[in-house]
Formats: structure tokens, C-alpha cells, sequence
């Protein structure tokens, strides 16, 4: 037990990553019956929506899980009442400061772990009052920060003292052990739990990121500042070039939110956002979301408990 898992109430310290039409209540309900935290999407939903994932979640566990807030989403507001009338014990926030909420969130006695891209942002959310931090590397799927993991973990470790949480570019408990050497202490996955068996995404999804290589992935949206990573295929080069026209963001996030709407709902792995981490390569095998995350820990485990390292 560390300060991340004490603190989320959860048994290994493995968070789910917070997917637009990924992160369903199915999903977080299979990775906190597995003993991670599993999250719901709130990005993108109406606030009865989100209402409905939460009471269904609580019909499939009854183990913590939390919400996550896109907190440029125009519907925040509403969401974040639901959330505690609800009692959820924990959101993580992205898109944006949570500071407007903290005040109800915290008398609600809701943890809150935001999604952070670089020091000066972890910094100013531990002086808000957040519990912990998630430290997402430019590796991970969907929308990224500029800095590499490797990078961004150890500074950020050094720069506050509430927990880290890891993000962007683990795959497999290699990734996991790095991450804690760096000075996490939880990871948190995204791609590995995106192709879960309890997902919503389809088999051409699931099969899309199997067969994908380490140079299967491309990052979209840098010019005009929302950069997303995603697989290569046709509504990916599609994105490119409507970047290159230039063309303003509403319109470029309107084309992806489409085009995520397709690969989710309609399982179109061709002109459909696969939003995937550059970890794909790694990943062989969908399996229950219970067994991603113990294979994560035996893996882990097996690298602290037994791999000897010689410098010279």
C-alpha cells in the first residue's frame, strides 16, 4: 500500500485514463472490480448522462471509481453537481482548471486529481488544495502535452509533494517500474484499457491497435495547438490536411469529435479517431480489464523482485 492507493481507496495502484466515448461505466466498473480506479467520461455528455453512467456503475461494483471532468465541456457546471449528489469519491480534470470547483468539490469530501503537462501546472494545482497529480507524457493517446514522459515525470516528482500518477507511454510493467523510479507512485493507462474486453470500442478498434507497430501512431492538431495522438489511417491523414488549410480549432475538434464518434460507435477503424498511445506496438492482446491489470502487477513485480542491474 502507497499514498496513491490509500488515498483512492483502490487495492493496486493502476488508474484507468478518462477516454471521450471510451470510458463507460462498463469499463470503470470492470477496472475497480479488478482493484485499479476505474473512470467514467464525463467529456462530452449531458449531466442526466452522466447521472445514468454513475448509477449503472454502482449496480456493476462497489468499489471506489471516479469521474472525469472535461472541464471546458459546457455542461461542467451541471456535471459537477451531479457528481456530488451523487457522492462520487473522486474526479480527475483535464481541459482546463478546476479551480472554479474546488470549493464544493472539497466540502464534498471529493478527492481531485488533475491532468497535468508540465511543472508550473502541477505546481499550481498542488496550491489549489488537489489531492495528487496526473503527469501525462506527449506518448500517451488523445490530447498531449510537449513533453516526453521521461522528461516530465521526475521533474514533476522533484517540484510537489503530493502524489504522482504517471501517464503516456505504459504498456506493460517495464513501464510501470520506470514510472515509480521516476518518483510516481500509481500509473495511470490508457490504450492497454481502451481495447479491455468491458470496452465499448469494436474488433476492428481492438484489432487496429493489436497490429499496430512503435511507428503506427501520428500526432495531429500541433499548429493550432490541440495536439492529438492517434493511429495512422485515412481520417487521421484527413485531419492533417484540414490542419494544414489552417482552420480554426472549433472546427478541427468538431472533424476528430466526429470522427471518434465513428471508430467508437460505428467501429470504423478506417475514417474513425483511434486515439492510441505510441505504446500500441507493445500491446499483442485484448484481454478482461481485471487481467490487464494483474499482468501489469506480475510483470512489475517480477522486474523489482528479480532484475539485476550491472553498471560496470
Amino acid at each position: 500500500m502507497n499514498r496513491v492507493t490509500q488515498l483512492l481507496g483502490i487495492q493496486y495502484p493502476i488508474v484507468q485514463g478518462a477516454m471521450q466515448e471510451v470510458a463507460t461505466a462498463e469499463l470503470a466498473a470492470a477496472v475497480a472490480n479488478g482493484g485499479g480506479l476505474g473512470i467514467i467520461a464525463a467529456g462530452g455528455k449531458t449531466a442526466e448522462e452522466v447521472r445514468a453512467a454513475i448509477k449503472k456503475a454502482r449496480t456493476l461494483t462497489d468499489k471506489p471509481f471516479a469521474v472525469n471532468l472535461m472541464l471546458m465541456d459546457p455542461n461542467t457546471p451541471a456535471i459537477v453537481k451531479v457528481i456530488i449528489d451523487e457522492k462520487v469519491p473522486i474526479v480527475t480534470t483535464g481541459a482546463g482548471t478546476p479551480k472554479n470547483y474546488m470549493a464544493d468539490l472539497k466540502a464534498a469530501n471529493i478527492k481531485v486529481l488533475p491532468v497535468v503537462p508540465n511543472v508550473k501546472i502541477a505546481k499550481k494545482m498542488e496550491a489549489l488544495g488537489c489531492d495528487a497529480v496526473i503527469a501525462e507524457g506527449m506518448e500517451g493517446g488523445g490530447h498531449i502535452g510537449t513533453l516526453t514522459s521521461q522528461v516530465l515525470w521526475p521533474q514533476i516528482a522533484d517540484a510537489v509533494s503530493i502524489p504522482l500518477i504517471a501517464a503516456g507511454g505504459i504498456g506493460d510493467g517495464r513501464g510501470m517500474v520506470s514510472a515509480m523510479v521516476a518518483g510516481a507512485e500509481g500509473v495511470q493507462c490508457g490504450t492497454l484499457f481502451s481495447i479491455a474486453q468491458e470496452s465499448p470500442v469494436g474488433d476492428q478498434w481492438r484489432q487496429a491497435v493489436v497490429a499496430a507497430t512503435d511507428s503506427s501512431t501520428v500526432v495531429v492538431g500541433s499548429t493550432i495547438r490541440d495536439a492529438s495522438r492517434m493511429l495512422m489511417n485515412h481520417k487521421a491523414e484527413a485531419l492533417s490536411a484540414l490542419e494544414a488549410q489552417p482552420v480554426s480549432r472549433e472546427t478541427f475538434n468538431d472533424a476528430m469529435s466526429v470522427g471518434l464518434r465513428s471508430a467508437v460507435h460505428e467501429d470504423d477503424a478506417t475514417d474513425g479517431v483511434i486515439f492510441s498511445g505510441a505504446v500500441a506496438g507493445l500491446i499483442k492482446e485484448a484481454k478482461p480489464a481485471a487481467a490487464v491489470i494483474q499482468q501489469l502487477m506480475t510483470e512489475a513485480e517480477a522486474i523489482i523482485n528479480h532484475q539485476k542491474i550491472e553498471l560496470s
